[in-house]
């Protein structure tokens, strides 16, 4: 089934976080279309949109995403390339942080307390207590080739996440112009029965995606992109380093 341009990237945004409500929506003719992008509707902006979002080397993905595996909320900020070098921040469900950084072949990660006390639900309290005290707030690493790091690696891989958003034919809909973080952008807007998406397109320079905004009652969330086609600053932590595959071998 074909999906839209606003589906695409809402399912791009959310690539391990099960976002995956997105369908198709319907068509209405945008009429004698004006301002940002005269001449063209709104199905033809999201397309161009995907394109050229999808054509950056690397980007910064930043917002709350459902968790499918336990109903709650992911929230990323993550700048991530197509070489497969990502750093940044993610928190499940307000229960902590934790650090993530992948250069190379090795992943690096640091918890809080919290983040870890959270995860080990299940734990005796001295089994817990054991983890927080050797992990909390510590830089680990481990090789990204590994079962417990292929997850990580893909989502670190800008291909992986925007894999499947190239060549949409959208039936989007044009709607106001506004501005994301200061930069001018026009609102479009897809639907599928009572769910609503809107995508939020630069208007000046190149038409990314700036924003996705979900409001479908199963997967609810907002994703925001910048620092196209930026460095991502993910150098090698400085300091003493835990190698979690030598303490689990």
């Amino acid at each position: 089934m074909r999906r839209t341009a606003l589906a695409a990237l809402c399912l791009a945004a959310a690539a391990t976080a099960g976002l995956t409500g997105c369908l198709p929506g319907e068509t209405k003719a945008d009429s004698k279309p004006k301002g940002p992008f005269a001449g063209l509707t709104g199905g033809e902006i999201a397309d161009r949109a995907v394109k050229a979002t999808t054509g950056a080397t690397s980007l910064r993905m930043k917002g709350d995403i459902p968790d499918d595996e336990d109903g709650g909320t992911i929230r990323i900020d993550m700048a991530l390339d197509k070489k497969g070098r990502c750093a940044g921040t993610m928190n499940m469900n307000g229960q902590g942080k934790a650090d993530l950084i992948k250069s190379g072949d090795t992943i690096y990660m640091k918890y809080d307390e919290k983040f870890l006390r959270a995860q080990g639900e299940g734990q005796s309290k001295s089994e817990t207590d054991g983890v927080v005290a050797l992990l909390a707030d510590k830089w680990t690493k481990m090789a990204a080739t590994g079962s417990d790091a292929k997850d990580i690696a893909g989502f670190c891989d800008l291909d992986s996440v925007l894999g499947g958003a190239e060549d949409v034919n959208s039936d989007a809909t044009r709607g106001k112009t506004t501005t994301v973080d200061g930069t001018p952008a026009i609102i479009l807007h897809e639907k599928d029965g009572k769910d609503r998406y809107t995508l939020y397109v630069a208007t000046e320079g190149k038409p990314y995606v700036l924003r996705v905004d979900s409001s479908s009652a199963k997967d609810p969330g907002t994703v925001t992109f910048s620092d196209f086609d930026k460095p991502v600053p993910a150098q090698k932590p400085s300091g003493r380093i835990l190698d979690l595959d030598k303490l689990s071998g």
